[in-house]
């Protein structure tokens, strides 16, 4: 990573490096010159450490995701995360259909409503993210500054892999999934906030504004294409 892109994890401070080489494989963190401590203390944590930080949503551990390594594997988070939630709603697609013939199974693994699903869950997704950044774009300028839409992207689909948890929630099937999908939704939504105040290092209060406005516009694509699809199926059930 080139120098002056770090950021101290503390107090999100520029830094020119983490840590300095010295011979036979000693290092020693750099000491931030405003806070006066580690820049990144996670460059000694262990990978799992990190994960559990940032799942508690410690700006510290976003920061280092976010600004101190070299993760580039948001697309293909982002595209796993969405055969999840599209295996999800295809799996309650079919649960609700009633058939008790074992030959259906195979019949369903070659059918198109799963490729429908995903396409649904990335216009979703799209429309959030789209909310999401007009927000806070809005926001921005009326307060003069500017706004960088490339890591402001890579953050919320980073900070999107709490869909992955869909998966075991619907293997381990009870009678409170649908709590349990609430309470992923919400994790994601707070996840989505954090990444937001890291990278513009705003309030709390326009990061909810963002999430929430980009959740509305989410919400009422999808109850378009709902009534849409129902007005569809009325009317070639007329003909």
């Amino acid at each position: 990573m080139a120098p002056g892109l770090f950021k101290c994890v503390e107090c999100n401070e520029d830094a020119n490096e983490l840590h300095r080489d010295y011979s036979n494989g000693i290092l020693k963190i750099t000491i931030c010159s405003s806070c006066k401590k580690p820049v990144d203390k996670y460059i000694e944590y262990d990978p799992v450490i990190i994960l559990i930080d940032a799942t508690l949503c410690k700006i510290q551990a976003f920061r280092h995701i976010l600004f101190n390594t070299e993760i580039n594997i948001h697309w293909k988070l982002c595209v796993f995360c969405l055969l999840c939630e599209a295996y999800l709603r295809w799996a309650l697609l079919q649960g609700s259909q009633s058939n008790d013939d074992p030959a259906d199974i195979i019949r369903y693994t070659k059918e198109w409503e799963f490729y429908c699903m995903f396409a649904l869950a990335a216009l979703e997704l799209a429309v959030f993210c789209i909310g999401v950044l007009f927000i806070l774009w809005t926001a921005q300028c009326c307060s003069g500054s500017s706004v960088e839409f490339t890591p402001l992207l890579k953050a919320l689909l980073l900070s999107s892999y709490g869909k992955v948890l869909l998966i075991p929630a619907v293997i381990w099937e009870h009678n409170f999934s649908p709590l349990c999908f609430s309470l992923i939704r919400l994790f994601v939504l707070t996840s989505n906030s954090q990444a937001i105040r890291v990278i513009l290092n705003c309030s709390r209060r326009l990061s909810l504004l963002a999430v929430c406005g980009g959740l509305l516009l989410e919400t009422w694509v999808a109850q378009a294409l709902k009534t849409l699809q129902v007005c569809s199926q009325d009317y070639l059930s007329m003909l």
